[in-house]
């Protein structure tokens, strides 16, 4: 490939670099950068540097925050009696764009799984456990549904049952817009074994 600007070149390899963005897609977001005032991209280079200085990770829930502890630990309104486990803070955003969940989270910070070397000692289970000792009355786990999630779940629940708490985990079923003729075997179990009463 002729290369025509080391600088350009520089920005896709970095933008190629991102979760989820291919070459190409790179390549557009670098030709957009370019094209755009040079105030966005100072604004877009002083974002990115205000993340790095000011995002740590709370104390307590241990998900993102620039305060410590976060907003939502700190908020009169949440439920403190109630906290829903979480694999990561991406899982945090999607349920609170729900408006539904009105208690405390604890951000795991991954999930077990063996096969590449993350283990409990690896994950914020030790922090999960000295919160859970606290006034603490129901703990909601909400793994992704897949074999690393499963096991995290299991494993947290094999933890946390001689606490003597309220255990649940979030309902799994078959999504909203689908087809159960196209709905894997797993799925429809669940849905089944989760059904609510109406």
């Amino acid at each position: 490939m002729l290369s025509t600007s080391p600088s350009l070149d520089a920005l896709i390899a970095e933008f190629s670099r991102l979760p989820g963005i291919g070459r190409k897609t790179a390549q557009r977001l670098a030709l957009y950068i370019l094209k755009r005032p040079r105030q966005e991209a100072e604004q877009m280079a002083a974002a990115l540097l205000s993340v790095k200085d000011n995002v740590r990770t709370c104390s307590r829930c241990c998900n993102i925050t620039e305060e410590d502890p976060c907003v939502i630990c700190t908020s009169h309104r949440r439920d403190a009696r109630v906290i829903c486990v979480v694999e990561d803070s991406n899982d945090v955003f999607a349920i609170e764009r729900t408006n539904e969940y009105r208690g405390l989270y604890h951000v795991l910070g991954g999930r077990l799984s063996p096969l590449d070397g993350i283990g409990p000692d690896d994950l914020h289970v030790r922090e999960l456990l000295d919160r859970a000792q606290d006034g603490i009355e129901e703990i909601i786990l909400a793994m992704n549904p897949d074999v690393e999630g499963e096991a995290t779940t299991l494993y947290l629940s094999r933890l946390l049952k001689p606490i003597g708490l309220r255990i649940t985990r979030i309902a799994r079923g078959i999504p909203m817009g689908s087809d159960l003729e196209f709905t894997d075997t797993a799925t429809i179990t669940r849905a089944f074994e989760g059904r609510i009463l109406i």
